[in-house]
């Protein structure tokens, strides 16, 4: 692994609404493992790393928007691997950076703008070669890291979780966590995924993607309303209960994925969802500096 992940810790939260349901929940700190390479990108990246470390390449060729996580976390693994590392980023070139951005650059990576078009046609036939024949020689990792190999490195995640847990709990944007949670699942776990996308559909056949088609469905549960709006979308109350969890147990989120899966959680609780004697745990993917794109003090942390 890239860095250590010795200081994960599992936060348990208290309160009267999970004593009167009957429920234990905790909380996974990924967030705590690195400031930039946090959360679930640690884990997606690792085996591209390893591959890109053993095998001859040019260099690691990757795909986001102006505020993508995954960019950012790609280029510092790249840096302190003395990997070359390439962006395609989604849009034309704005004359003012976003602090993602402007980072990936920090750490070395090279960015190239296409338009939304081409890059909704990025895993075409040819693509690559289309907009930077240069790139062939390339290891390329897909958008969030959407591939067999990314959900492989996810399933590591599940060492973090203890024993006795009845229902893990993670967000979803192109779903590489959720299946590598389902590929290390126990028989007797529940995995409950929040959507962070508006209308995103394909769930299912995604998770049957990432995983060859090697497990069932039958422990997913998928809960489809708590996406505030779409991606990276917000509105006062999920900043409010953003403040509120920091406030009351010192957690910090962030807007585009954690604070959203601890919100639908927490108000599945709060409607009978969860049986008592539930032991919950929460995967914190980290992410926090996605909420430097807020204006200053929307949050109290």
């Amino acid at each position: 692994m890239l860095f250590p992940t010795s200081n994960i810790s599992l936060q348990t939260l208290t309160g009267s609404l999970f004593e009167e349901k009957g429920v234990s929940i905790s909380i996974v700190r990924l967030d705590e493992i690195h400031p930039v390479v946090s959360g679930n990108k640690l884990f997606k990246l690792h085996y591209f790393l390893e591959n890109a470390l053993r095998q001859p390449c040019e260099g690691i060729v990757t795909f986001g928007g102006a505020y993508s996580n995954h960019l950012v976390a790609t280029a510092y693994a790249c840096k302190i691997n003395s990997i070359p590392s390439i962006g395609i980023v989604r849009g034309e070139a704005s004359p003012t950076l976003s602090h993602t951005l402007k980072a990936c650059m920090d750490y070395g990576m090279k960015l190239q703008f296409v338009t939304r078009h081409q890059f909704d046609t990025r895993e075409e036939a040819g693509f690559l070669s289309a907009i930077n024949p240069a790139l062939k020689n390339y290891i390329i990792i897909p958008e969030g890291g959407y591939h067999p190999l990314g959900a492989a490195g996810a399933s590591l995640i599940m060492d973090m979780v203890p024993p006795g847990t009845s229902h893990i709990c993670c967000a979803a944007g192109t779903a590489t966590t959720a299946a590598g949670l389902l590929m290390g699942l126990k028989s007797n776990q529940q995995l409950m995924i929040v959507p962070v996308l508006k209308n995103l559909h394909d769930l299912e056949a995604r998770i049957q993607f990432l995983t060859n088609h090697a497990i069932t469905l039958q422990a997913l549960t998928i809960l489809p309303d708590y996406h505030f709006g779409g991606y990276a979308k917000k509105k006062p109350e999920l900043i409010s209960f953003m403040n509120e969890l920091y406030q009351k147990h010192t957690l910090p989120t962030d807007f585009v994925y954690t604070a959203k899966m601890m919100f639908g959680v927490i108000d599945c609780i709060r409607n009978d969802i969860f049986t008592r004697g539930s032991n919950i745990v929460c995967i914190h993917t980290g992410g926090l500096q996605g909420n430097l794109s807020l204006q200053p003090a929307t949050l109290v942390f």
